[in-house]
């Protein structure tokens, strides 16, 4: 599934390509055929992302209409520029102009919403490292709760758009083991660990790729091969069970936890009383 700077990074590429600008808006699956028929001809007055949702603003009689989109596992949106091919029969949604489109397929939710249902999705999602947003909110939360602070930063309700990746890496980089529970925080961490995500996301959105190792742990300052990963980007300990930790050489260790998969280097990220070898 997407992380939250790949869905700021698409509302930006909305607004680059459309924003004022008249579009012809279709559906050739057919699911969101009602919708497009209304929006059909106006222009994108605006895009925005909060979390793992994206939403697509159009002019409306008396407030705004919204496209709201979640990828979900196998949605994906596409660009391209003219000449705009006719669309294929997986497309649910289309805007084009003249000069370029979008293509929307298999996400988990397209709908046409209102203001008042835009606010009740943003009102259920925890702060986001993108928005600006205050942090106190996530960290009430988390200082309450039994729960590990690895699952906790997954819950939308809690911290938006962090998703596995993001997650792993942040808790290396500051030492911390993802089965510590949110309790056992200081506010100090905390702040550090948000600050964080706030920097790596910002650069995520800039370059459209995931990268969390610091400078004098690229591989042209070590000394190593490049990562070779689908997932791109280099990072410390996502998707590399098994491997040698850039750090302290020790292996890095996955498990499942919430349904996903955790990675975590049990000697960069001691649980506090419990040598490493007794995780």
């Amino acid at each position: 599934m997407p992380e939250g700077h790949t869905i700021h990074r698409l509302a930006r590429d909305h607004r680059e390509r459309f924003l004022d600008r008249a579009l012809r808006v279709s559906s050739p699956q057919g699911r969101f055929a009602d919708g497009a028929a209304l929006l059909d001809g106006s222009p994108l007055s605006g895009a925005e992302a909060h979390g793992k949702h994206l939403f697509l603003g159009f002019p409306g009689a008396g407030e705004s209409r919204w496209v709201h989109i979640h990828l979900g596992l196998f949605g994906r949106l596409d660009f391209g520029t003219a000449p705009v091919p006719p669309p294929t029969a997986t497309v649910r949604l289309r805007l084009a102009t003249a000069d370029a489109y979008a293509d929307l397929r298999g996400p988990t939710t397209c709908a046409l919403i209102t203001d008042g249902e835009k606010r009740a999705i943003h009102d259920r999602l925890g702060p986001d490292p993108l928005r600006d947003d205050d942090p106190g909110p996530a960290w009430t939360r988390i200082s309450r709760s039994r729960v590990t602070v690895a699952a906790l930063l997954m819950d939308q309700k809690i911290v938006a758009g962090v998703g596995n990746v993001y997650r792993a890496e942040v808790l290396f980089r500051h030492g911390i083991d993802p089965y510590r529970t949110g309790r056992d925080l200081d506010r100090a961490e905390w702040d550090a660990v948000w600050a964080d995500l706030v920097d790596l996301m910002r650069e995520g959105v800039r370059n459209n790729r995931i990268d969390t190792v610091r400078p004098e742990h690229l591989p042209e300052a070590m000394g190593r091969p490049p990562r070779v990963d689908d997932h791109g980007g280099e990072v410390y300990v996502y998707r590399r069970a098994n491997q040698p930790c850039h750090i302290c050489g020790g292996e890095i260790r996955t498990a499942g936890l919430a349904a996903r998969n955790l990675f975590w280097c049990p000697t960069c990220q001691p649980t506090a009383g419990k040598a490493p070898e007794d995780r």
